[in-house]
């Protein structure tokens, strides 16, 4: 999927997909996942941690615990640094009604997870 997304092709299942370039939390070694983005205020892209069981899945972890490290890839753009935010609230509450309204696919896997998943909102620097 990085390759198609670095070649200009970025959707996948009718969704954008972006790369989010993030370290590994204790390795530090360069990770890259291709994530499902939806648009934000200006140019900000907002990112749902789905999947991962009952955890974050590790590129959460990785970008939490080195946001200053992290950048996105859109199609056959060069990486951009972004910073990270975590929604929550009202704000979080927002962000998801727009998201599962365009993807109703997230609302059936939040209900089938313990866990509230996380939405980041993207920001670049």
């Amino acid at each position: 999927m990085s390759r198609k997304v670095r070649g200009g092709k970025g959707s996948f299942m009718g969704m954008d997909v972006l790369i989010l370039n993030t370290v590994g939390r204790r390795s530090e070694e360069a990770r890259e996942t291709p994530l499902a983005w939806f648009a934000d205020e200006g140019d900000a892209r907002l990112v749902v941690a789905s999947g991962g069981g009952s955890r974050h899945p590790d590129w959460h972890a990785n970008l939490m615990a080195h946001p200053e490290r992290a950048s996105i890839e859109l199609p056959g753009e060069a990486a951009v640094p972004v910073t990270p935010e975590v929604l929550d609230g009202p704000e979080r509450e927002r962000a998801w009604a727009r998201i599962t309204a365009a993807q109703p696919r997230y609302g059936k896997y939040q209900s089938k997870s313990e866990r509230q998943y996380p939405v980041v909102r993207l920001t670049p620097r």
